[in-house]
């Protein structure tokens, strides 16, 4: 491992000092941070948060006061919490592709080792970074945004929160195994965008289609790598701390579901929250949502089952013949946690054998298979193989 320490910035307020000054429950008795005496030993811990207070490519602004998210989540209460550590704020250098190069350098160093990094944002592009980290471990990656737009930006456009997508589409070598959007609203993206990212056998999920079956959003977080949310997702009401908010979008209770399946997905491993500016933050609200959401997404992780992929030997296999004689789709629901899986073949490239690609899937998938349909999550990872 790297020494960090040079990366980030301290918590400066006596508060985050010493563990006395919280409940023996809440989460500050429990974190270890990165104060003016000692940096933490993150290597031993599960979870490292961190504060990324880059805007540039974004119309929300930075603020230089202590941030009030974290004094929101330091105030919550848990029975039991997995190692975490607080590294402070990372430390930006004065050229924004130097920032972003940071930002790789210190997610690579955790998703290389292990360690989950929950990254408190800055501005929607800082993704872009994030992604670049799993690129130079060559890891293809399944990466979800919950936003209310798709990002591409327009053609020849520099990296912004609103086009750094299309940045990751063009990049070279290309590590993006698959995309889900979760949420986005029709009238803020064009039909074109829409029909493209369908083509490409993407994910795109309407906000109606969301709040109609949260459920929806478990598989696709279950398939997920790395998690960026936008904040604009949210309504504005729950979220004012935003300008890019709209009057429609997310509810507090919908954003908080949504963290907890991330949470729950043995494949995620990093996160990011973006576009809060406290600036706006007058009475808290927005900051006391984000600390819920990553409350959630705490209590999701400290229930995974480690199932990455089923276990054959303690699942339940489901064939699904259809009408043709020569087709089939084999399903498997665990004993363990009732979740479901679907076997997609493809040929592996050493030998001329078919090889089975676990994707994770709802019961809903099965009933469609058993209806004669095959489903759209079936279909579009089997382009993808083949």
């Amino acid at each position: 491992m790297i020494d960090l320490k040079t990366f980030f910035l301290p918590l400066e307020e006596d508060i985050y000092q010493k563990d006395y000054n919280w409940q023996s429950t809440q989460l500050g008795s429990f974190v270890q941070s990165y104060n003016l005496s000692e940096f933490p030993e993150y290597q031993f811990c599960e979870i490292v948060i961190f504060n990324v207070r880059e805007f540039e490519g974004s119309d929300n602004l930075s603020s230089d006061k202590e941030c009030k998210i974290r004094n929101a989540l330091y105030h919550l209460h848990f029975e039991k919490t997995p190692r975490i550590c607080d590294l402070g704020f990372l430390r930006l250098s004065k050229k924004r592709k130097d920032s972003f190069k940071k930002i790789e350098i210190v997610c690579k160093e955790f998703v290389n080792n292990g360690i989950l990094p929950v990254i408190l944002g800055g501005g929607h592009d800082l993704s872009y970074a994030v992604y670049k980290s799993y690129s130079s471990l060559q890891k293809n990656i399944t990466l979800t945004t919950v936003d209310k737009t798709f990002d591409l930006g327009l053609k020849g456009e520099k990296i912004s929160n609103s086009s750094f997508f299309s940045k990751i589409l063009e990049a070279k070598p290309n590590s993006l195994f698959h995309y889900s959007n979760i949420g986005y609203q029709s009238f803020f993206v064009s039909p074109l965008a829409v029909d493209m990212l369908n083509d490409l056998s993407f994910d795109t999920l309407r906000l109606g289609d969301v709040k109609s079956n949260i459920k929806d959003i478990e598989p696709i977080m279950r398939n997920t790598d790395f998690l960026s949310f936008d904040m604009s997702s949210v309504k504005n009401s729950y979220a004012k701390a935003n300008i890019y908010g709209s009057p429609n979008g997310l509810s507090g209770v919908e954003a908080c579901q949504v963290m907890r399946y991330a949470g729950l997905s043995d494949k995620l491993s990093a996160i990011a929250i973006c576009e809060y500016n406290q600036l706006l933050d007058k009475n808290g609200q927005t900051a006391q949502l984000i600390s819920q959401m990553i409350w959630y997404f705490i209590m999701g992780y400290k229930s995974r089952k480690n199932e990455l992929n089923p276990n054959i030997k303690n699942c339940i296999k489901y064939t699904v013949s259809f009408e043709d004689g020569k087709n089939e789709i084999v399903f498997y629901k665990s004993n363990l946690s009732s979740r479901w899986w679907m076997g997609v073949p493809y040929k592996n490239l050493d030998d001329s054998q078919l090889d089975c690609y676990f994707v994770a899937c709802s019961y809903s998938d099965y009933e469609l298979a058993n209806k004669g349909e095959i489903p759209p999550r079936w279909i579009r990872t089997f382009n993808k193989l083949t």
